[in-house]
């Protein structure tokens, strides 16, 4: 008897949207604020930053005013990266963190820079139409006047709560009469609103280097942590030029370190050595090769990815083609492996997608990470704060070894497809370390087995855990599951929608306008007209 319940293949949860100008995100009320940007006259990247301001007050389980973001913007056939991520502050050493097995997860020594409203103010400046400050008023009303909590927010609230309630400012912040918000309840967050107002009137300049940054230094410093003002007066959103891979004759492009995107390139350049679409979706062959392509490409990213300034190696030589040819002769098509880092010099998180009628498409990703982040609120200021600091390593001679004024290891990646030279999808999936392994099932899903944007997203997922169990989603075939556990892997099956799985939003080009798909396993909505 199989150990594994049986359960059809998967249903379609919704069907795709199609317009000629389009916004993709996880929360319905921050979508419709990108739709209604648009509608004022803005572009993709005015519509991107509305809607990522949006997402702090709607969502903010997953990020924050204290967020870090990334983008990949396509505008006149050209293609431009955005690494809006934080530094560690600079009094940061590895002595500081002595005698701990790992990097702190909560409280203010998990906290690095916030770099989102560097970002949003960056997208601005450089391609945006609309004046900055309009484009955060609908986030200035909805956390001054309130919004009623979504399921999938609500659900995560609650979950996240008890963990969180004894961080500095979360109680106080985010909880209501001692207690979560449920589904349903309407949230206010004044103090939030006011910050928001802040950072638009003074076009971002106040929280970098003025009264919102003097706030958040002082209450750090009151818990005792190394933050300064001259950590903020210093940070700065820089630009840098996607990588990309051939995939299929597509082009597949991911930003450089210190992000994983790396990692997702990797994967599918090992998988041009095989012939998945031969192979078939509902096979044990395709998902394996999938499965040890992402271990791969996990073992050189978890050994070399740190700020460039400290990578061992030219980031790029883990894309050479022959390299990647040896790492997929490794593959034994007929037994699950525990993959070592190769040697390439010898060969909880939102995201959104924007796209407008004049073919400007954004796709942009902005997290605290786990959740609500470090769980601290900056006294007076409704700053929810990330702890990326927990990306660090604190292995001696490791690339990504804990330093001041240091990028950690970032997991938030978004992600782009173009096709001789011209734009042709935008995506990401937001979730910890099942953000590659997602990029690659939504580039297989789309490009190998031919699915449209939406029954890409709908369809059952794997991930590879940290303690190298694979989870696998309901709805992938009993007899896959089976197979697998014969070749050596660890399986263990989730029901549909787990969070574990990630959350993604696609837009496609078309010839004339755009074909969407939304997450269904979070409270997302695609907004077009």
């Amino acid at each position: 008897m199989s150990r594994f319940k049986g359960t059809p293949f998967y249903p379609a949860r919704r069907s795709p949207v199609l317009a000629k100008q389009m916004v993709a995100t996880s929360q319905p009320l921050a979508a419709q604020v990108g739709l209604q940007t648009l509608l004022q006259g803005g572009n993709a990247a005015d519509a991107a930053v509305a809607t990522a301001a949006m997402l702090t007050v709607v969502e903010p389980t997953m990020n924050g005013l204290g967020s870090d973001a990334f983008a990949i913007v396509s505008n006149d056939g050209e293609l431009y990266g955005l690494n809006a991520s934080g530094k560690s502050p600079a009094a940061w050493s590895p002595a500081r963190f002595a005698g701990l097995s790992e990097m702190p997860s909560l409280g203010w020594e998990s906290i690095t820079i916030p770099g989102a409203v560097s970002g949003w103010v960056e997208l601005s400046k450089r391609f945006g139409v609309l004046p900055f400050e309009q484009l955060l008023q609908p986030a200035v009303r909805f956390a001054r006047e309130g919004f009623h909590v979504s399921p999938i927010v609500a659900k995560q609230w609650h979950a996240q709560a008890s963990n969180l309630i004894n961080q500095p400012g979360f109680k106080s912040t985010f909880l209501i009469d001692g207690k979560p918000p449920r589904e349903g309840d309407l949230f206010k967050n004044p103090q939030q609103s006011k910050t928001l107002e802040q950072i638009a009137l003074t076009i971002g300049k106040s929280f970098y280097c003025g009264d919102i940054a003097k706030k958040i230094v002082a209450d750090c410093q009151a818990h005792g942590g190394a933050m300064e003002m001259a950590d903020f007066t210093h940070h700065k959103a820089t630009w840098v030029k996607p990588i990309s891979i051939e995939y299929r004759g597509y082009t597949i492009h991911e930003l450089p370190p210190n992000g994983q995107g790396i990692s997702a390139l990797v994967a599918l350049g090992i998988l041009n050595h095989f012939d998945l679409a031969a192979m078939g979706e509902k096979s044990a062959d395709s998902i394996h090769v999938q499965i040890e392509a992402m271990k791969l490409a996990f073992a050189d990213t978890y050994s070399f990815v740190s700020d460039l300034n400290t990578m061992p190696f030219d980031y790029k030589l883990m894309l050479d083609r022959n390299y990647l040819k040896k790492r997929y002769e490794s593959i034994d098509m007929y037994k699950a492996s525990t993959f070592l880092a190769g040697n390439p010099v010898s060969s909880d998180t939102v995201y959104l997608t924007t796209a407008d009628k004049n073919g400007l498409m954004v796709s942009f990703i902005q997290s605290n990470y786990k959740g609500f982040g470090s769980g601290v609120v900056a006294k007076n200021t409704g700053v929810s704060l990330q702890n990326r600091g927990s990306g660090f390593s604190l292995k001696s001679g490791h690339p990504n070894l804990v330093a001041g004024a240091k990028r950690p290891f970032h997991t938030i990646i978004p992600g782009f497809v173009s096709s001789k030279n011209k734009p042709f999808m935008s995506f990401g999936v937001m979730g910890g370390d099942m953000q590659p392994q997602g990029h690659i099932q939504m580039i297989i899903k789309t490009m190998d087995f031919k699915h449209d944007v939406q029954q890409a997203a709908d369809a059952p997922r794997w991930k590879i855990t940290q303690n190298g169990e694979i989870i696998m989603e309901e709805g992938i075939p009993v007899s896959i599951m089976e197979d697998l556990v014969h070749r050596g892997h660890n399986i263990k099956v989730l029901p549909y929608g787990s969070l574990e799985f990630g959350a993604t939003q696609l837009i496609r080009r078309l010839e004339a306008g755009y074909i969407g798909g939304s997450e269904s396993r979070r409270d997302g909505l695609v907004a077009g007209y």
